[in-house]
């Protein structure tokens, strides 16, 4: 496997550059990349309003939504997801709009449970990025152009949603190393070093 032909899934915490970072891999991979792309194409592809998927981007969800999600009950067909309820539409759009993306080819995925809902493809990466806790509110501050104390809820906030999100549809555990090839601290790394460093830990794995 070439790092070009890789299916590279990034799990992040908030603050950390994660969008930023696939980007860039992306870029110099010359693949497409996806994030809030995946939405815009799960609604597309569903019917269902974009906004309803914002309103649920990673974040938990009901208990009564897990036999569909996670394998342990059957998915219905196409014209019986119909007839569910919004919510079990809207996250299963999502989750077969990641595999559909998966099976065009090569791409770099940010977020979403992407390395649990593709396991199993021979070319996934997955990557988990991190950082200092105040490296990354110092980072949100710049960002969102907010003062200390709401770029410090704001991470903790969605730090917390994400791990909910994660550990209840992929039934593992978010940012534990165990689901991932690569974890890397970005906290004081140049973005675009970053992005060499996961293309040559992919380019070094695919050497048999």
């Amino acid at each position: 496997m070439e790092a070009e032909k890789a299916i590279i899934a990034i799990g992040r915490e908030y603050g950390s550059g994660g969008h930023d970072i696939g980007q860039l891999v992306a870029e110099k991979l010359g693949v497409p990349f996806y994030d809030k792309e995946i939405l815009t194409l799960a609604a597309r592809e569903s019917g269902i309003c974009e906004a309803l998927f914002e309103n649920h981007d990673e974040k938990n969800t009901p208990s009564y939504l897990f036999p569909l999600v996670t394998g342990m009950g059957d998915l219905p067909s196409s014209a019986g997801a119909n007839e569910l309820p919004l919510k079990h539409r809207i996250f299963m759009a999502q989750f077969e709009t990641i595999t559909r993306v998966a099976m065009k080819g090569p791409c770099v995925i940010v977020g979403r449970c992407a390395n649990y809902v593709l396991k199993g493809q021979p070319n996934l990466i997955s990557v988990f990025l991190y950082g200092d806790v105040h490296a990354r509110i110092e980072r949100i501050m710049q960002k969102e152009n907010l003062p200390f104390d709401q770029a410090k809820e704001r991470v903790r906030k969605v730090d917390k949603q994400r791990q909910g999100y994660y550990n209840f549809f992929a039934d593992g555990n978010w940012g534990h190393r165990s689901n991932y090839h690569m974890m890397l601290n970005t906290t004081g790394v140049a973005m675009d070093t970053v992005a060499d460093i996961l293309i040559a830990y992919i380019r070094g794995k695919s050497q048999k």
